[in-house]
């Protein structure tokens, strides 16, 4: 049941993009149309996931029992990074017209601060390896869920009488907004 709580709380109530405002960039840049925005995701929630479990690892195995924990940040971002090069390879090779989408957006996972923040509440909560995975899986779908979201509203927009002033960016930042707030009656959920 736990590991249940921790999947509904980082999806819907403490929601990474939402309500930590956290991955704001690629959430704005991929969300313009479903397709990319549904690859993006699937990249994101392969790397946080993975960096949640590699990162657990490697913090409890290797750095903490060295004394060296200060270097997390450091050697997260080496194993962040490592895990986007994969994705980026296997997305590139597998289908070069969504790799071409994303753009400079793919290679800027390895900047994103959701995947480097979740690999470190991972481990300043003191969450297990297990919780740890479910944490990152999690977030991971969190933002695969704004991103799903903005980008069906942002791609009925552009067939709606927007306001010269509003349209592009920002509608989109009115819109992420509005599901801000609408994420916010979540709390209290959990």
């Amino acid at each position: 049941m736990n590991l249940l709580t921790i999947l509904v709380s980082t999806v819907f109530v403490n929601n990474y993009v939402f309500a930590r405002f956290l991955g704001i960039c690629p959430f704005l840049g991929v969300s313009q149309k479903t397709e990319t925005a549904t690859g993006m995701g699937l990249a994101v929630t392969f790397v946080i996931t993975m960096a949640s479990a590699i990162t657990y690892l490697v913090y409890h195995s290797i750095l903490d029992p060295l004394g060296i924990g200060y270097l997390q940040t450091l050697t997260f971002i080496l194993i962040i990074a490592s895990l986007v090069q994969f994705i980026e390879l296997v997305i590139r090779k597998m289908s070069p017209s969504l790799y071409n989408g994303m753009g400079v957006f793919l290679p800027l996972i390895t900047t994103n601060c959701v995947v480097l923040g979740v690999t470190i509440i991972n481990i300043q909560d003191n969450l297990t390896f297990l919780d740890s995975v479910i944490n990152g899986l999690g977030a991971s779908l969190g933002f695969f869920l704004a991103l799903i979201l903005l980008a069906g509203v942002r791609e009925k927009l552009e067939l709606a009488d927007v306001p010269e002033a509003l349209k592009g960016v920002p509608i989109a930042l009115v819109s992420a907004g509005l599901m801000s707030i609408a994420f916010s009656g979540f709390s209290g959920l959990v």
